[in-house]
């Protein structure tokens, strides 16, 4: 248990902290206008409703500062690279960068919610009290009749009794300017769906810039000024003043309440994280436009590209990952691509399988499917945004360390497993021992270029007389046939593994997690042991379970430290 909280800690500082920050705001911003006299003459025309429509806007205020910082990758990856790589669990949390964009755009449309619905009560009640007849012991009315004078002292923004409330919403400021905002903002969301995203990327990627409209609005709805507070409270006490409406200019000690619209907020809390994101867009145009040679491009088994490239200044760690894009495809579609090279290579490569309509039509303008060679030169122009992401050099952190692949996950461990063997080959830079790496998937064709990499480090073993060092495990979910299975079970005693051409065997079904952990806890007694997993996430959330329950197993006083990589 304490394993998984360590590894789990920084996450849930932050949550709560956001937690705290939304229901603080909310909080003090509700009670300021439930319970400040400042607010005693807006509140008797509107109620309650416009202490939860500006609480709500107070938190929507910290989402709308914090949903952009998620999206500037190019800050992240200043952040990580300006602090020692794998040295704290902090900045692998810095991965979760887009499930933080989403929760803040999830909390946005809630705020937004209270808030429409908090102004739509506050606009009929404004409306309704300007419609109440002239009595003299009606206080609602009387405010509403505080005529608009040079120092401002109006308190009620519908000016005139004979109005509805879609006619008030076009003439105010804050009404159109709300209402496109939240057109906005529903347009924005409905066409975030990971259905949409993965299918007609181009549609998402065109209405999310919908954002430049939203925080436009949002920014000129700030400063409409319909909200007012009294700016005379000390010569016009209400305690004293409220019940004596009609001698308000009689009396002396009861001059007529003036108001003054809110300060704008809004526009202080983003213009910040604007700023930031406009620097962040400035980058990526640049790099756009940043020479990337393409040193090879390599057809594999099963439609799977690789290329291979270099570009100036580029440097990369064990596990990152860069953004592609193709001008002659599309200038908008940038894809995100885990490396496979190491970073002891002079080169940068990334294995791409044909599976979209944009890999497709990368091979084909690569000449994939040409029966001639073709020329380097005719390849299309390549951009590349990157690297990013937690680089991996946790795994020599442990002297035993567990990897675990399931399906498209295994590609990060093409790029560690190269540099676990190159930092091998100069013992004196690590102190790691033993690496078990588990590969589950359920098509090995679709990964027969991995298969190549597992090949080139079984035999650098064999050449050094390390076999040992790098223990491989292949688990076959599904797909195989009876035929396939007879062949199998005959060549189950031949030196290499009848499927993957592998010395080390393919197994048939899931692993069994269980007995896995269960044989390295006796095996590393005493140990902590590093388990890096990449794949799907309900695997993920079993593997930490396991490693929380299999830490000091039989008091034998190993532990598993769980770390979830992306891709």
């Amino acid at each position: 248990m304490h394993s998984r909280f360590l590894f789990d800690s920084p996450k849930w500082i932050f949550m709560g902290l956001w937690l705290a920050g939304n229901a603080a705001l909310f909080g003090y911003t509700f009670w300021k206008y439930y319970a400040w006299n400042d607010y005693h003459y807006l509140r008797v025309i509107t109620g309650i409703p416009i202490a939860f429509s500006r609480a709500s806007a107070a938190a929507l205020n910290l989402n709308l500062a914090l949903i952009l910082l998620p999206v500037c990758r190019n800050l992240i990856s200043l952040i990580r690279s300006s602090f020692p790589c794998g040295r704290t669990m902090i900045w692998r949390h810095l991965n979760k960068n887009l499930a933080f964009h989403k929760l803040c755009g999830y909390a946005i449309c809630f705020w937004t919610a209270i808030h429409f619905v908090g102004h739509t009560f506050n606009l009929e009640r404004f409306i309704y009290a300007q419609e109440l007849p002239d009595e003299p012991t009606d206080l609602r009315h009387e405010l509403s009749e505080l005529p608009v004078t040079p120092n401002g002292s109006w308190v009620n923004p519908v000016r005139n009794n004979d109005t509805n409330p879609l006619y008030e919403l076009v003439i105010l400021i804050p009404g159109w300017s709300g209402a496109i905002a939240t057109v906005c903002l529903i347009v924005m969301f409905s066409a975030s769906t990971e259905f949409i995203r993965r299918n007609y990327y181009e549609i998402f990627w065109y209405i999310h810039h919908l954002f430049i409209v939203f925080y436009i609005t949002v920014i000129v709805h700030g400063f409409g000024g319909i909200v007012r507070k009294q700016s005379n409270p000390e010569e016009h006490d209400f305690h004293f003043c409220q019940d004596k409406s009609v001698n308000w200019t009689k009396i002396p000690e009861c001059p007529v309440p003036e108001f003054q619209p809110k300060e704008a907020e809004t526009w202080m809390w983003v213009i910040g994280p604007l700023c930031l994101y406009a620097i962040e867009r400035f980058v990526r145009f640049v790099k756009r436009f940043q020479k990337v040679t393409l040193l090879e491009v390599i057809q594999h088994p099963s439609n799977v590209l690789e290329l291979r490239m270099q570009k100036w200044g580029f440097h990369a760690e064990a596990g990152q990952y860069i953004y592609l894009n193709c001008p002659a495809i599309s200038h908008i579609q940038w894809h995100p691509f885990t490396l496979t090279s190491a970073p002891e290579d002079d080169y940068f490569s990334v294995h791409i399988r044909q599976v979209g309509d944009w890999t497709r039509e990368l091979a084909d303008r690569c000449h994939c499917n040409s029966p001639a060679p073709v020329d380097i030169s005719q390849m299309p122009r390549i951009a590349v945004d990157g690297p990013l992401g937690t680089c991996s050099e946790d795994v020599f952190q442990y002297k035993v360390i567990v990897l675990i692949g399931a399906g498209i996950g295994v590609t990060p461990f093409a790029s560690i497993l190269k540099h676990i063997w190159h930092e091998h080959s100069h013992p004196d830079n690590t102190t790691l021992q033993k690496v078990y790496f588990h590969w589950i998937c359920s098509d090995t064709q679709c990964f027969e270029w991995f298969v190549e990499i597992l090949q080139s480090l079984e035999d650098k073993m064999e050449a050094e007389g390390t076999q040992r060092f790098i223990d491989i495990s292949m688990y076959w979910t599904r797909g195989w046939d009876n035929e396939e299975r007879e062949f199998i079970i005959e060549t189950v005693y031949e030196p290499r593994d009848s499927i993957t051409r592998l010395r080390s065997k393919t197994n048939f079904g899931r692993p069994n997690f269980g007995e896995i952990f269960t044989n390295l806890a006796y095996k590393h007694a005493n140990e902590s042991i590093g388990v890096f997993f990449c794949g799907p996430k309900q695997m993920s959330k079993q593997l930490k379970a396991i490693c929380t329950k299999y830490s000091n197993f039989d008091r034998l006083g190993t532990r598993f430290i769980f770390n979830k990589e992306n891709f």
